[in-house]
């Protein structure tokens, strides 16, 4: 299973982290990776200035923002999960 954790700290929260964990589960179900994807929010990943940070198995995504959700899902994530 491939683990994704978005950062929840303060500096990401302020940046949008829960909206990247909105649009991230709705992909996740949408292309029903549930039993593929664990999604989860994650405290303080050391990158505060760089925000949002998605860690994505041992890949750490610094700066994802709103509007860059998708493209990160299908490169990062996407990608990874059999058909």
């Amino acid at each position: 299973m491939l683990r994704v954790a978005v950062c929840v700290g303060s500096a990401c929260h302020l940046k949008g982290s829960a909206d990247v964990i909105r649009i991230l589960q709705d992909l996740i179900a949408t292309y029903g990776l549930e039993d593929q994807v664990y999604l989860e929010g994650s405290f303080c990943q050391e990158q505060c200035t760089k925000g949002v940070v998605v860690r994505i198995g041992d890949e750490l995504v610094t700066g994802v923002q709103r509007d860059g959700v998708f493209q990160l899902f299908q490169e990062k994530i996407l990608r990874r999960c059999r058909p």
